[in-house]
């Protein structure tokens, strides 16, 4: 119980500390908001300036603009998009399901194949099979997504047609399908790295000593791999898969940019080219808030997973 709240502690600081830097880099951006609020640069006049700084409290000093943004934020009022005049927790709301199908989507592509080939190429280390593994994996984190997904798009979305290449659907099968193509691209990079974990993390198990007396005792290969390699090369997979869904979540924007998707990497892409502040600050709390979910996920799951790390704390 201790360690959860000094976990959940670390994580308000952290993100206190998050929405005053988001808060601030755009705060000095260059460039009047009151341009943007008011668009049509005939209507710009000094009364419209006045009423639309005290509106948006822009003449406030900066820790007083900042309390009143964050106030907002913990009563779920993200603020009124420039652009769409509309709030931006319901613009939010309608690009997120996009966002969240598509990196789980993806996930369970990285994770299913990339232990899978992790696992083969560690029972099969040092043979042509294991070569070919780590050699694919190598190659494919070497290739940018947006090169990936441009191949994609060629080969099964404009020659072969079995996907489409924009937009993200309507129901939940139509929508699976048009982010397949996006998926693949997104998980590609991903797949090789939990490969390589999987592989390593497994050959140590190989070599640690109650295989070698689990093999003296006369166990079978199916029983050694599955009860004391595979379950024991578990905690830095898990850990690593983590890290790569808490990063896709916020790193999206360029696969939903190829694809034309509705989701949130297109809506920050949008926001910030269109300078609508509120957006971007939203989008971009988001993407922070998200990351740190699931890596204090991932904390608090892995002791219940491998229990020497249980025993190290208690010990401690």
């Amino acid at each position: 119980m201790v360690a959860l709240l000094r976990r959940l502690g670390v994580m308000l600081v952290t993100l206190l500390a998050a929405s005053f830097v988001i808060f601030g880099s755009l705060y000095a951006a260059p460039g009047d908001p009151v341009t943007f609020l008011i668009g049509n640069p005939e209507n710009i006049t000094p009364e419209k300036i006045a009423a639309v700084r005290a509106e948006y409290h822009l003449d406030d000093p900066f820790l007083s603009q900042y309390l009143h943004w964050l106030g907002g934020v913990l009563n779920g009022d993200l603020g009124t998009s420039f652009v769409y005049q509309q709030p931006v927790f319901d613009l939010m709301r309608t690009k997120l399901p996009v966002t969240i199908t598509l990196v789980l989507l993806a996930a369970v592509m990285f994770i299913v194949i990339g232990v899978l080939l992790g696992a083969l190429s560690a029972l099969k280390r040092g043979t042509s099979t294991d070569s070919i593994i780590t050699g694919a994996t190598t190659f494919a984190t070497s290739v940018p997504h947006f090169v990936v997904a441009l191949g994609l798009i060629a080969v099964f979305g404009v020659q072969l047609e079995w996907f489409p290449v924009t937009g993200d659907g309507d129901g939940f099968a139509d929508r699976l399908h048009h982010l397949t193509l996006p998926a693949i691209a997104l998980a590609l990079g991903a797949l090789a790295v939990v490969s390589r974990v999987t592989r390593q993390s497994m050959i140590e198990q190989l070599k640690a000593e109650h295989v070698e007396a689990a093999t003296s005792y006369g166990l079978s290969s199916r029983v050694i791999v599955w009860r004391h390699v595979l379950r024991n090369s578990v905690g830095p997979v898990l850990t690593m898969c983590g890290l790569l869904i808490a990063g896709m979540l916020g790193g999206t924007v360029v696969i939903e940019s190829v694809f034309g998707l509705n989701g949130v990497g297109g809506l920050l892409v949008d926001s910030i080219n269109a300078h609508d502040f509120p957006v971007v600050q939203a989008v971009m709390l988001y993407m922070v808030l998200a990351y740190m979910l699931v890596t204090t996920a991932i904390d608090l799951v892995y002791p219940l997973i491998d229990a020497r790390i249980t025993a190290r704390s208690d010990a401690a």
